[in-house]
């Protein structure tokens, strides 16, 4: 059987691609067979695992590396002390990104460690939750009890729970956008580029089903998705419309908050998704922050008098955080800066903007900024 996983698991490798992800192609290849959860688990992990510590594997036949890469995985995971530093630096990321990104040892090894598992139970509910599903952990007191570490191996979507709209899979980075948007019961928000919706159902989900969100992205099939999953989850205070992200606004009402979480390099995913450290590259993350300054610029015109514009991406490189964040407020003098409190307890005082680095909240790496519109 370790054999057939091997071989799933290479073709995916053979497969993937800079245009085909390999957690696409995963996808696609596992719904080809009929197994256990726990089986598909283990494929995953193999695949993951090969990109992981992809530097360390050395020209062999590809179902020796994956071999390999899970034994260098366990290790990592049973004495991360054996892997130093050093060694960390040459090979856990392309060499370019020291030129975007203020890597530390501790970034690097959160990118060798396999990513947790999140889930946000619906406001207030956190705790009873992990009375059902005790391999569910809350990350803290407050909002944090209803975000949620998954410890266990079930398959959570076929969870009872689940299909009762108790809680989404969702990274606990992006729960911490939501919170940190701070949407009002009654307000009018925009989700601009909502994609399948889990932000958009947080912040419905904060303003306690009250009030009127706007969710907008390129891809009909995206909105499409996050229907279903407002359905399940008994989620109506939205409504949905294409936007291609040009200056032709989806709408023209103004709002109390507009959330802009923009296409990305995804470098911030990178523990989750290793395969994008070796297709991404440097001219990417170029394009990618003009395309979100001028994604801002459009987004700026539907925020009311005192109203929040909140930008957000999945990535901690300069050119598409701080740069653009920057761009915007010197292009754009009439949004000052908000300072943003970090929910989790890191004993740090508010920012402007906020990084929430992967070791520290043990999910992926997210940059938020925000700007109130001054009144006229």
């Amino acid at each position: 059987m370790q054999h057939a996983f091997l071989r799933i698991a290479a073709e995916v490798i053979r497969q993937a691609d800079a245009t085909n992800r390999a957690d696409a192609v995963l996808r696609a290849e596992l719904k080809k067979y009929r197994m256990s959860p726990e089986s598909s688990r283990g494929i995953s992990k193999a695949v993951f695992a090969y990109y992981r510590w992809w530097k360390w594997l050395g020209n062999k036949p590809v179902p020796d590396q994956l071999a390999e890469a899970m034994v260098l995985q366990q290790r990592f995971s049973d004495q991360p002390s054996e892997f130093t530093d050093d060694e960390l630096a040459v090979n856990a990321a392309p060499s370019w990104v020291g030129g975007e990104v203020t890597s530390s040892p501790e970034w690097l090894r959160a990118l060798q460690s396999e990513p947790k598992p999140w889930l946000r139970a619906r406001p207030g509910q956190g705790l009873e939750l992990s009375k059902q599903l005790p391999e569910a952990r809350p990350a803290g007191e407050g909002v944090l009890a209803d975000s949620l570490e998954y410890l266990g191996e079930r398959d959570l979507f076929c969870t009872a729970q689940f299909h009762a709209g108790e809680f989404e899979i969702q990274d606990i980075s992006s729960q911490l956008v939501s919170l940190l948007c701070d949407p009002k019961p009654g307000q009018t928000w925009w989700d601009a580029c909502a994609g399948e919706g889990g932000k958009t159902l947080h912040l419905a989900d904060l303003m306690q089903n009250k009030g009127l969100i706007w969710a907008s992205d390129r891809a009909l099939w995206r909105l499409q998705k996050l229907k279903r999953r407002a359905a399940r989850a008994r989620i109506f205070n939205y409504r949905s419309a294409l936007w291609d992200g040009g200056a032709k606004l989806p709408t023209k009402t103004k709002f109390d908050g507009v959330l802009l979480d923009a296409p990305c390099s995804g470098l911030g995913t990178w523990q989750r998704n290793p395969h994008a450290r070796w297709t991404t590259v440097p001219a990417d993350v170029r394009e990618l922050g003009l395309l979100q300054s001028n994604l801002l610029a459009h987004a700026a015109a539907s925020v009311k008098p005192e109203g929040k514009l909140v930008y957000a991406v999945c990535t901690l490189t300069r050119s598409e955080t701080g740069e653009v964040a920057n761009r915007f407020e010197k292009d754009f003098p009439e949004f000052s800066p908000l300072r943003l409190q970090n929910p989790l307890p890191l004993g740090k005082p508010p920012t402007s903007p906020l990084w929430i680095w992967p070791q520290d909240c043990g999910g992926n790496g997210m940059f938020v900024a925000a700007w109130q519109r001054k009144s006229v």
